[in-house]
């Protein structure tokens, strides 16, 4: 969990993301939430992984994110840890997102799931999948970016 000095402390990241996806724009959106899985994102209870987000029925839902169930809560409480949850955009903002999605069959995919100013904020992004040899040149790149690194250092 690491905090930057504009009050975000970012919670989880999906750094599997942009090696799988080219990220082609980016949104900040709210999350409809239960208590305890607030509680449980404090703590850094979340994954980002597996998610995606799905657009149904002109509304922007979160997929298969996990935030582990609150400790100190009872099962009855506590929430399903991997249940579906709204994601809080506006309309033109999901308008411009299905026109993407749908007409250059792009996908959406959780970034980064952080706290601003106390409320849950997910960064999406709109995604084009990258094909293996473009991964294989994002490696290379990466790699020959670390050797020029190291060599300027010394």
């Amino acid at each position: 969990m690491a905090s930057s000095g504009n009050g975000i402390k970012v919670v989880a990241d999906n750094r599997q993301a942009r090696y799988k996806y080219e990220i082609l724009d980016t949104y900040e959106a709210g999350v409809e939430l239960q208590g305890t899985e607030v509680k449980s994102i404090r703590e850094g209870k979340a994954n980002l992984r597996d998610g995606y987000v799905l657009i149904r029925n002109e509304e922007a839902w979160l997929l298969n994110v996990h935030i582990s169930p609150f400790q100190t809560a009872s099962v009855y409480f506590n929430h399903d840890p991997r249940r579906t949850r709204k994601l809080l955009l506006h309309r033109r903002e999901i308008d411009k997102l299905v026109g993407k999605v749908e007409q250059q069959g792009l996908t959406i995919v959780p970034l980064k799931m952080y706290l601003k100013r106390g409320w849950v904020k997910v960064s999406i992004g709109l995604a084009k999948g990258k094909k293996l040899y473009d991964k294989r040149e994002t490696l290379k790149k990466k790699a020959q970016q670390r050797d020029i690194d190291r060599a300027l250092k010394y």
